[in-house]
């Protein structure tokens, strides 16, 4: 086999059975599909299944904390969990541009395939498409996860005044981190992407009956999320700038160059509203978690019109505008 991708390796030929063996079989082992078979049968559940799919296209492909792979896999998990499933099964969709170093693909499909196998989870169904020079950014995943359903009535509807809203860490490490790596503005600096499974998150709080709604803050960070339960709930949220976690490196980058990190993209973080009454025991389960050390405590839900409201560090108040442009393209 070729060093690099050509695509000869997208023709349905040798060369592709030989970059989806000697690739993704190889990495993903037991929890491979049947790369005989075109259609995959999925056995019955003890639940009601939920599904999810998602495209990939983060560059650079490699960047400290995670990768193009652990990415895509990690997001779909998350996107299940935060809806209160607990993930099966999923399909891999790679689309590939000629020229990619094959060692390159053999990292991120092993990160992918860790990642899926941490969350006893299998890809049950597969597919390689590999595009010309020039038409594509080195490789994009597409990703469909199937999960049962665990924990039925997450709703943004039942979002309430008086509710609290959690984060279950520090946000914007992940748009910070992919930023460092593209070297466009000449920085180093420790940043590390939050990328993880927030799968244990997740379930730490499914038990809880005052638990209302979850979301990964992914695009568009904390202010889109809060955003988002404002818009959807007809109530207004109120975040406390002094509670909101940020991390040393992350907040520097982001005063630097003008950045908001509530704005930026988080992918191993999930923000949780819950009934103040169990908003203590919510805290202290994240907390118990390692993935959840630097849980706190953001804000409230209120009753007037539906916005997001920032509380300043010296008492002001300010309204956290939506968000338009986008301020970091293809960082997931």
């Amino acid at each position: 086999m070729n060093d690099r991708v050509t695509l000869a390796h997208g023709n349905g030929g040798r060369y592709m059975r030989e970059l989806i063996d000697d690739v993704f079989v190889a990495a993903l082992g037991h929890a491979a599909p049947d790369a005989r078979c075109d259609a995959a049968a999925l056995p019955p559940v003890d639940g009601e299944l939920m599904i999810t799919t998602d495209g990939f296209t983060v560059q650079p492909l490699e960047f400290p904390g995670g990768d193009l792979g652990s990415l895509a896999a990690n997001g779909s998990i998350n996107d299940l969990a935060v809806a209160g499933a607990q993930v099966r099964w999923l399909s891999l969709g790679v689309i590939l541009e000629e020229g990619l170093e094959l060692a390159c693909l053999r990292r991120l499909v092993a990160s992918f395939a860790a990642a899926v196998q941490a969350a006893g989870a299998r890809v049950v169904a597969g597919d390689t498409k590999v595009v010309p020079r020039g038409h594509g950014g080195g490789a994009y995943f597409n990703v469909t996860g199937v999960g049962v359903q665990r924990r039925r009535d997450i709703d943004i509807a039942r979002v309430a005044p008086g509710d609290a809203v959690l984060v279950s860490g520090p946000v914007g490490d992940h748009g910070i981190a992919v930023l460092l790596a593209r070297q466009d503005f000449d920085l180093r600096g420790p940043a590390r992407s939050d990328c993880a499974a927030v799968l244990e998150l997740c379930r730490a709080l499914w038990p809880l009956p005052g638990l209302r709604f979850m979301r990964d803050p992914t695009r568009g960070g904390l202010a889109t999320v809060a955003h988002e339960i404002a818009q959807g709930a007809g109530v207004s949220i109120r975040l406390r700038e002094p509670d909101l976690p940020v991390r040393d490196a992350t907040r520097s980058v982001c005063e630097m160059l003008g950045y908001d990190p509530l704005y930026l993209a988080c992918e191993g973080r999930v923000v949780a509203v819950v009934s103040a009454a169990q908003a203590p025991e919510a805290l202290r389960r994240w907390r118990a978690l390692e993935a959840g050390r630097g849980a706190a405590l953001i804000g409230s839900v209120g009753a007037d019109m539906p916005q997001v409201i920032l509380e300043t560090a010296i008492g002001g108040e300010r309204v956290l505008d939506e968000l338009e442009d986008d301020p970091l393209p293809r960082i997931c």
